[in-house]
């Protein structure tokens, strides 16, 4: 089964972008989505064979979530049912026989971290929640995490320290999803592999010099580990700034 991830910074301008090219060339079994920033009938797409599911902002031209997939689940739901957080449309979660499927969408801390503190009550609301999820089947979530776990995951770590996505605090809530049994999928397969980014600034040419950030993620259950069968990121992507990321797993829906 194959599971792509993708922040699309504006879905609308992504499909100008090439975007059902590669949604049409990947023929993922599941197809999630980030930062669609668009609301109900805004946009129209051929998603022949697909089921297609939306978590919409409130906030017009916003964050939001979508995942596309092949496979009817049992049931969708939207958002973790704390009022907090859910008017933003940053999590979706489809449920399956054997498995729970997860697109999200984590807030950003900001410049200063002046959202900082909401980024941490997300951080633990989330875990608990999955971890509720777990108790029940697997777990598999995806998404744009918004932080880089260790210094092989960014190009200039020392300069970023302290940084939206780079912080202690961000860091140690991505070691604490970690300890709470959850694999990061890529660094299961390539924990030393240098230079492999999933988003780049749109300054400075960061993406022609690789100056990017690993923040892209498909994490899974630990019980899944051996199921697991490759983890990709596929940086000959373009339409975003981000690239889409891939993991391949032997599961059945």
């Amino acid at each position: 089964m194959k599971i792509i991830s993708w922040n699309v910074n504006g879905l609308r301008a992504c499909v100008g972008k090439g975007f059902m090219e590669y949604f049409t060339d990947a023929d993922a079994d599941f197809f999630c989505l980030q930062e669609t920033k668009l609301q109900a009938g805004q946009i129209d797409l051929d998603l022949n064979g697909y089921y297609d599911y939306w978590n919409y902002a409130e906030k017009k031209g916003y964050s939001g979530t979508a995942i596309f997939t092949k496979h009817e689940p049992m049931n969708a739901t939207y958002g973790m049912g704390i009022d907090e957080h859910d008017h933003e449309g940053r999590l979706i979660t489809l449920e399956y026989p054997g498995f729970y499927m997860i697109t999200e969408y984590v807030p950003n801390a900001q410049d200063g971290l002046k959202r900082i503190d909401y980024r941490m009550r997300w951080e633990d609301d989330l875990r608990e929640y999955l971890n509720g999820l777990n108790e029940k089947k697997p777990v598999i979530f995806c998404g744009d995490l918004n932080v880089a776990h260790n210094e092989i995951d960014l190009k200039n770590p020392k300069s970023n320290r302290g940084n939206a996505g780079f912080s202690d605090e961000e860091r140690g809530k991505f070691n604490e999803l970690i300890e709470a049994g959850y694999i990061d999928t890529f660094r299961h397969f390539y924990p030393d592999l240098e230079g492999a980014y999933s988003w780049w600034s749109y300054r400075f040419h960061a993406r022609e010099k690789n100056a990017g950030w690993r923040i892209d993620y498909v994490m899974t259950s630990d019980s899944l580990k051996d199921r697991l069968v490759d983890a990709k990121i596929h940086n000959e992507v373009f339409g975003s700034d981000h690239c889409p990321v891939e993991l391949l797993i032997d599961i059945d829906v």
